[in-house]
């Protein structure tokens, strides 16, 4: 079974641009669902298919298989339910950990988390001091939540 243990963190301050390795741009639209949230990816060249289950918390299943860029275009063009999430992925490797940081565009302008992938939730990673608050179990930050609820429109933000 494929499962999926990450935890995300809103970040407190920019210093860990000084450590970012590369960075790609992503869209990524959703395919409709009740029991799992479906997405086609599109970074660069390449696109996937990527199935997540829809439970909250680190721990998720999750699916993902490589599609044609061609078909991937087609499917955010005429499937996606709502608009294209667009995002800018940076990636930065601390110790044993890759951290993803995602640097939101669009209609989630100002929203930057961090995710670390993990192979048990209680596994022990960095924690620079740019790491902020924990919001693995808010679900508002679920990308396919920012589709229908984007962070320019939350009122707490």
């Amino acid at each position: 079974m494929a499962l999926e243990i990450e935890r995300k963190f809103l970040l407190a301050h920019d210093g860990w641009r000084a450590h970012v390795e590369r960075t790609e741009q992503l869209l990524q639209g959703y395919l409709g669902g009740t029991q799992a949230s479906v997405r086609v990816r599109v970074a660069g060249n390449s696109a996937w298919l990527n199935i997540k289950g829809r439970t909250l918390g680190a721990t998720r299943l999750e699916f993902e298989y490589p599609i044609p860029p061609a078909d991937a275009e087609i499917m955010l063009r005429e499937l996606a339910d709502g608009p294209i999430l667009s995002k800018q992925r940076h990636y930065l490797q601390l110790a044993d950990h890759l951290f993803e940081i995602d640097e939101f565009t669009g209609d989630n302008a100002g929203l930057i988390v961090a995710e670390v992938e993990l192979e048990s939730e209680d596994e022990e990673f960095p924690r620079p001091d740019w790491l902020g608050a924990e919001v693995t179990a808010d679900a508002r930050y679920y990308n396919v939540n920012l589709v229908r609820q984007p962070y320019t429109q939350w009122e707490d933000q």
